[in-house]
Order: structure tokens, then sequence, then C-alpha cells
């Protein structure tokens, strides 16, 4: 299992644009792919789910990766969120 922890500064949160490319980054991926914010753990493969944290700006989040691609797939998204300016 791999798994990350990162701080969101996009001054809106983890809204609907980066959210998404981050789910389509982690659909690629064979997986098990998880987001957890304050308590609640998410599938990061479900734009629904990971909206439905309403994640907000300065929040610290965890990202969690276990799966035969794992380090390909952690590494990936934190380079998508970071790409999008998301993440610090």
């Amino acid at each position: 299992m791999k798994q990350i922890s990162v701080t969101v500064v996009d001054p809106v949160g983890l809204h609907a644009r980066p959210a998404t490319v981050a789910v389509n980054a982690a659909s690629k991926f064979k997986s098990d792919v998880k987001v957890a914010f304050k308590g609640r753990t998410v599938n990061m493969k479900s734009i629904m789910g990971v909206m439905s944290l309403g994640i907000p700006t300065q929040s610290e989040i965890t990202i969690t990766c276990e799966g035969d691609d794992e380090d390909a797939a952690v590494k990936t998204i934190e380079e998508v969120l970071r790409a999008q300016k998301v993440i610090a």
C-alpha cells in the first residue's frame, strides 16, 4: 500500500474541474485508489464520491493506493493534482 498526505492549496478547494482530472487519472489504474478527508474515505475513481467530501482550501487529504500498480498510481495522481495547482 502506498499513501501520501497533501495539502489542498487551490483557493476554491478540490472543485469539479481538478476533481474530474484526478478521477480520470485514478481510473486508469487497476489499484484500489481512495481519498480521505476528515475521517471519511471514498473511492477516488468516483467523481460523486470525491465531490461529496467537499474539500476546502488548506485541507489535508490522504490518497491511498493498493494493488499491482500502486506506485505508478500514487505518483501519477500526485503529479496531476500538482499540475492542476490543487496541491502544493
